[in-house]
């Protein structure tokens, strides 16, 4: 325990705070008193190689333990301590020999009772930096430490394999947690002297394990609707509990209202728990639905996942569809500070905005830190692990890594297991990682909803008839829907985020006394969503260029609030924040402005709105996409083409249940990953080019579906279907109108190609409720390739003999960069008795260096390669008229001569383009003679 003290705990604290660089121990004494064990229960484990022990623990001791901070002459210490609770033992790997056992794991599932009897404690608190803590915030951290998931892992043989996994393992699944509702809460308010009995402003605290939420508070209501999501992870079944506390926000000490606690066992037997649940030491209940969500290790059922995900309403954050975790394990040759001294590493890990940090090993440039992390992912495909390398001081950075996590859905389990090159570092400087991805997976067939009454009216059912005695005839049913006027005339707002300037400088080190700058982001809240940039690290002018979509209407007063934010460790520091009414915007179609950042001394931010209205008319489309794909950012989701309105009205003719019982249905609408439900959850479909319709019942499966392509929409008048569908896999009809409008900029600073548009002055409403009670859906289609047939295009050149390559070349003056889209090749030359496998490599010349050399993927086996790839150069315009674009067809080189063929190469002077048309056009190759054949 000593060495445990002085060569683990010590440097750590002296590293955690610049106030106790001083600090020693300068006494341990651990007693005479025992620990006693009270009771043991053993449990099967989760393998065979393992051996699982319960044992209920009481220790009152007589421990002294004496410390001191030198530079504040300060003495404090422990005299004497209690803890009580049920500590696991796992027993494993089991071995074939002496010891029997290869390690033991100790930790406590839950959170032991802990006494401490402090001396000194007054002295410690008045050091600078520490006067905010408490005696119980210190309790609370100890005890944690003890919890789940913290292990103690003891090796009891040498040279133990995954050390890291032992202690600390993948999660044995993960519990969704939706605290819905309370009722019947305790009245805890008082006024007049308590002479008149008032409400309570109830908020909940959901504690699994280390893991703790804390909902918002409802004020004045004894019969919350909370209907927030959280999600834990689940480390030990049976053990880990569930726990809700709901207490009442009071300005001096909250009221208790009531605690429930569950075993996560039972949310494992379930799949899926959905009840209220009594409160004990109060009254009233607790609505709370769990759902389980197992771990798969392949990425197979991904887009199914993420696709439930997008139809899932949860706040505050959004689902995640898998999970992430890093086992730091070591790093090699990092470089020296300044005056050849060792580092004292620790590392940063980060996944969007959650950062996670290691412990600092001090004096060396080869750290071990044997430490293991863990991230939600809400989409892996997308999202980058961030590792930065850097000195105890987070002054210094010795080295850093960006890691797609994309690549581990091709790695076999999802594991990368591996040593990776650190940038900004030395040549040597390299760090081992074993990542591990695991798929969350709510299996559908388990899921259970409450039964929900349907609206009447809602939907005309087989076997449903007029009132008793009534003696007037059903009519006969419409041949169109009825929406309100106000249907369809939403417009879209695209939300340019380009640029800051003077920002504030918040980051500090080593106390203060050093003056860093920021790492800002952009937070955007509109219509009822919110947006984020990614971050941009140390600059005080950063540059974003993000692109954001949002459906808009001409409610009066809208606004766009924006807010400007330095992530840092802990809490982000405020940087600033406006105010953009949109009433100009959605007048005008542009607002294009620097905004003064209020609430800070400096900064200021460069927005561009732009007003997309929907067009009823197919022939803009290729025109859209075209401009799409030019003024596509890299750090966007791609641009919306069009705006896609789907009023579903009623259906006729379902199917009966059992007994003869009306069914009580929901439908369900899908659009590529976007869903929306009429009541509750959506089904998911894969289909990225159709509208899919599903009517189901809880519990029993599907009454029918509809899947509608999107081709048809296009080829239909104005763009729009509006008529009974009948469904298929069942019996019925159903009565909805689908409406699509093309999204055209007008200022997107790209020429157009002849096509003669303008706005109309469609007048911008309200997003109302639909008869029947089901929601108006309204969907965004990013990805609309159903293309037109261009029967009247001019007939295109032949192709020369050694063939053509199709480029797109503009100059993006927003951005400052040369863009070229390599499109395809077509009647390519065969040389051999094989066709080539063509790849596109292009050059800005002169480039001495090759640094502006860009390549396409490789095709296979073909004459006419379909790449529609994009490539960006940073240059201001002058240059860029200075140079010429070499482009080159090749293809792979062979075994045995190991020389990459030349199949045809062109070269554009930039200066005789017109880069702002951004036309697609094709260019016949020639050889490196300039010939166009050999």
């Amino acid at each position: 325990m000593e060495k445990l003290l002085a060569e683990t705990v010590a440097p750590a604290v002296r590293g955690s705070n610049p106030h106790l660089q001083t600090f020693t121990f300068t006494r341990v004494e651990l007693g005479e008193k025992p620990l006693r064990i009270l009771g043991v229960k053993v449990h099967p484990g989760q393998r065979k190689e393992q051996i699982l022990l319960d044992l209920s623990i009481s220790y009152v001791g007589d421990v002294q333990i004496d410390v001191e901070v030198k530079k504040y002459f300060c003495k404090a210490g422990v005299k004497g301590m209690q803890l009580h609770g049920v500590l696991r033992v796992i027993l494993e790997p089991l071995l074939g020999d002496l010891p029997i056992v290869g390690a033991v794991s100790m930790f406590f599932i839950r959170r032991p009772t802990l006494d401490i009897n402090w001396t000194g404690m007054t002295n410690l608190l008045d050091i600078p930096g520490l006067s905010s803590l408490s005696d119980n915030m210190i309790m609370d951290s100890i005890a944690a430490f003890l919890v789940l998931p913290n292990r103690l892992l003891v090796p009891l043989v040498p040279d133990l394999q995954d050390v890291a996994q032992l202690r600390s393992p993948l999660p044995r699944g993960i519990i969704r947690i939706h605290l819905l509702a309370a009722h019947g809460l305790s009245s805890k308010d008082k006024y007049v002297k308590g002479l008149i009995e008032g409400k309570s402003d109830p908020y909940a605290l959901v504690r699994v394990g280390t893991q703790m939420f804390c909902s918002r508070v409802i004020d004045e209501e004894l019969n919350p609707q909370w209907g927030e999501t959280y999600e834990v992870m689940v480390h030990e079944v049976p053990g880990q509990e569930i726990e809700v506390e709901v207490f009442d926000k009071d300005p001096d000490k909250d009221d208790f209202l009531g605690r429930m606690k569950l075993d996560v066992g039972k949310v494992l037997q379930a799949g899926v728990l959905d009840d209220w649940f009594p409160l004990q030491g109060g009254q009233g209940q607790v609505h709370l639905r769990l759902e389980w969500l197992s771990l798969l290790s392949d990425a197979e059922k991904l887009e199914q996942v993420l696709q439930w995900n997008h139809g899932v309403s949860s706040r505050p954050e959004p689902p995640s569809a898998a999970i992430l975790v890093v086992y730091l394990d070591r790093a090699q040759h990092l470089p020296l500070k300044k005056g050849n001294k060792e580092p004292n590493p620790m590392v940063q890990l980060s996944v969007q905005d959650v950062t996670q940090e290691s412990k600092a090993v001090y004096s060396t440039n080869c750290p071990v830190w044997e430490g293991a992390f863990r991230f939600f992912l809400q989409d892996p495909r997308s999202q980058e692990l961030d590792v930065q390398v850097k000195d105890d001081s987070r002054a210094l950075t010795l080295g850093a890594l960006t890691l797609p996590l994309a690549r581990l859905l091709t790695a076999p389990e999802l594991t990368l297991d591996q040593w990776f090159q650190l940038s900004s570092s030395g040549p040597n400087s390299r760090l081992y990682m074993k990542l591990v991805m695991r798929i969350l997976y709510l299996d559908l067939s388990e899921v259970r909803f409450p039964a929900v009454p349907s609206p009447s009216g809602a939907w005309g059912l087989v076997g449903e008839s007029p009132q008793t005695g009534s003696s007037v005839d059903v009519p006969p049913p419409p041949s169109h829907t009825t929406p309100d006027g106000h249907f369809g005339t939403e417009n879209v707002l695209r939300i340019h985020v380009l640029e800051a300037q003077d920002l504030i400088a918040k980051d500090r080190f080593l106390g203060g006394l050093v003056r860093g700058k920021s790492d800002p982001y952009v937070k955007l809240k509109l219509a009822g969503r919110s947006f984020r940039s990614h971050v941009v690290r140390e600059d005080l002018s950063p540059r974003w260029n993000e692109v954001f979509e949002v459906i808009v209407t001409s409610i009066p007063g809208q606004a766009l609030e924006v807010e400007v934010f330095d992530k840092d460790l802990d809490k982000d520091d405020f940087l600033g924040r406006c105010k953009v009414n949109l009433t100009t915007v959605l007048s005008s179609g542009l607002l294009d402005e620097w905004l003064t950042l209020e609430d800070v001394p400096s900064g200021r931010l460069h927005l561009r709105l732009e007003r997309l209205t929907p067009c009823p008319t197919a022939t803009e489309l290729e025109e859209v996409l075209r401009v799409n794909r030019l003024i596509q950012t890299e750090k966007s989701a791609e641009l919306a083409a069009a705006l896609l309105s789907v009023y579903l009205e009623r259906a006729e003719g379902l199917s009966l249940q059992k007994g003869t019982k009306p069914p009580s249905p929901y439908a369900t609408l899908t659009v590529g990953d976007t869903s929306y439900k009429t009541k509750q959850e959506p089904v998911i479909f894969p289909d990225s080019s159709r509208v899919a319709l599903q009517v189901r019942v809880e519990g029993t499966g599907a009454l029918g579906a509809l899947s509608l392509p999107l081709s048809e929409l296009l080829a239909a008048d104005m763009l729009c279907l509006d008529h009974w569908f009948t469904l298929s896999n069942g019996q019925g009809r159903v009565l909805l109108r689908a409406q699509l409008g093309i999204l055209l900029s007008q200022h997107s600073g790209v020429e157009a190609h002849g096509h003669s548009y303008s706005h109309s002055s469609s007048s911008l409403s309200e997003e109302t409720e639909l008869w029947g009670g089901l929601p108006h859906i309204t969907s965004s289609a990013p990805e609309l390739r159903q293309r037109l047939t261009q029967g009247g295009s001019t007939l295109e050149a032949p192709a020369g003999p050694l063939g053509q390559v199709r480029l797109t070349v503009w100059y993006y003056s927003e951005e400052r960069k040369l863009v070229s889209i390599v499109h395809s090749c077509r009647a390519l030359r065969q040389n051999g008795r094989d066709p080539p496998d063509p790849y596109v490599s292009l050059l800005l010349l002169p480039d001495k260096s090759r640094g502006t050399k860009r390549k396409t993927s490789q095709k296979k086996r073909t004459l006419s390669p379909e790449f529609s790839e994009r490539f960006e150069w940073e240059l201001p315009l002058d240059e860029v008229l200075q140079r010429k674009l070499d482009v080159s067809v090749k293809s792979n080189s062979t075994f045995m001569t190991r020389e990459r063929e030349l199949l045809g190469k062109v070269q554009l002077d930039l200066a005789e383009i017109d880069l702002a048309q951004g036309t697609a056009q094709w260019h016949d190759l020639t050889d490196d003679k300039g010939r166009s054949s050999s």
